[in-house]
């Protein structure tokens, strides 16, 4: 299991909010999950998916889960689609780990309708790779399937 920095379940404000402790713009809830708005949006119509359990990150969140959370995911950005909001895209993002962005500990999906100049960007030095640099990282990932750490 992944290990969440300094705070731990008791202080999940993610937990608190699917438990009905801490205040939230609810969008949608079910046994499994809870859509809300993001408190600190990158843009108007932005919120989050939110499993109802706490999983730190995708190695500890179960399969059934995740794809219910996936499945919200979309059924939100179609509605975003839908509203006033007129958004122009939509951004879905996950941030597993804190190299990866991950801020609050508690596994959760971003649904992000995206304006154009908006100001929000992802930046990073894209550089072709060498087709045999990719070919042994495959054969990498191909092995960890087989030893049962892919998939459910």
């Amino acid at each position: 299991m992944t290990e969440a920095p300094a705070s731990g379940i008791d202080e999940c404000i993610f937990c608190a909010i699917a438990a009905k402790k801490a205040e939230a713009s609810a969008v949608y809830e079910d046994e499994t999950v809870v859509a809300f708005m993001d408190l600190n949006p990158v843009t108007n119509g932005h919120l989050l998916v939110v499993p109802r359990e706490h999983a730190v990150g995708l190695e500890d969140v179960d399969a059934a889960t995740s794809a219910h959370v996936w499945s919200i995911g979309h059924q939100m950005a179609r509605a975003l689609r839908r509203t006033g909001l007129r958004c122009d895209g939509i951004h879905v993002f996950l941030a597993d780990g804190e190299a990866a962005f991950q801020e609050v500990f508690h596994f959760h999906l971003h649904v992000i309708p995206r304006y154009a100049g908006d100001g929000f960007s992802t930046t990073a030095d894209w550089k072709e790779r060498e087709r045999a640099l990719l070919d042994e990282e495959a054969e990498e990932l191909k092995e960890a399937l087989a030893l049962g750490q892919g998939p459910d």
